[in-house]
C-alpha cells in the first residue's frame, strides 16, 4: 500500500523527470542514493529536508529543486521508499 502511494506520489511529483530506480537521468538513480545513505541512522530525515528544501552540491552540480508543497508526511514517505530501493 505505501509502496505504491509513495511511487505514485514520485509520479505525481515529477520526480521521474530527474530520477529512475537504476539508472542516472539528471539526479542519482534511487538506487544510488540508498547505497549512498544505507549507513546513515538519520537517513529518512536527511533525505525528506532535501525533499522538501532541495540541495545542492550533493550528487553534483545540477540542484535538487525544492518541494514545498509537500506534506512533511509526504516527503517522509517519498524519503523511506527511495531508501527502501535495491537493485
Amino acid at each position: 500500500g505505501d509502496l505504491a502511494a509513495a511511487a505514485d506520489l514520485a509520479k505525481a511529483n515529477g520526480c521521474y523527470s530527474c530520477h529512475s530506480a537504476a539508472e542516472k537521468i539528471v539526479g542519482p538513480a534511487f538506487v544510488s542514493v540508498a547505497d549512498k545513505y544505507a549507513s546513515d541512522k538519520d537517513a529518512v530525515a536527511s533525505l525528506a529536508q532535501s525533499i522538501q528544501m532541495g540541495s545542492k552540491g550533493k550528487w553534483g552540480r545540477a540542484a535538487m529543486p525544492a518541494h514545498p508543497s509537500l506534506s512533511a508526511g509526504d516527503v517522509k514517505l517519498l524519503a523511506a521508499w527511495v531508501l527502501a530501493t535495491r537493485p
